[in-house]
């Protein structure tokens, strides 16, 4: 079942808005693909994280170079 804007699993509760927001989007596509919700949602998460960190680097290398 795909999580609409606003419902996301219990295990993303605590997770920040926008890591929480980009994991759901992930684990929906995974969703479609695989229709496991267990792994949408650990690869959902782990894929947002690495997402996030790569953005945070980018926006802290284009700080640095202004």
């Amino acid at each position: 079942m795909p999580w609409p804007k606003g419902d996301y699993p219990p295990s993303y509760k605590n997770l920040p808005v926008p890591l929480r927001e980009k994991a759901v989007e992930i684990a929906n596509a995974i969703l479609e693909e695989s229709g496991d919700e267990g792994i949408a949602i650990a690869t959902g998460l782990k894929r947002a994280r690495e997402v996030m960190k790569k953005e945070q680097q980018e926006t802290a290398k284009k700080k640095k170079t202004n």
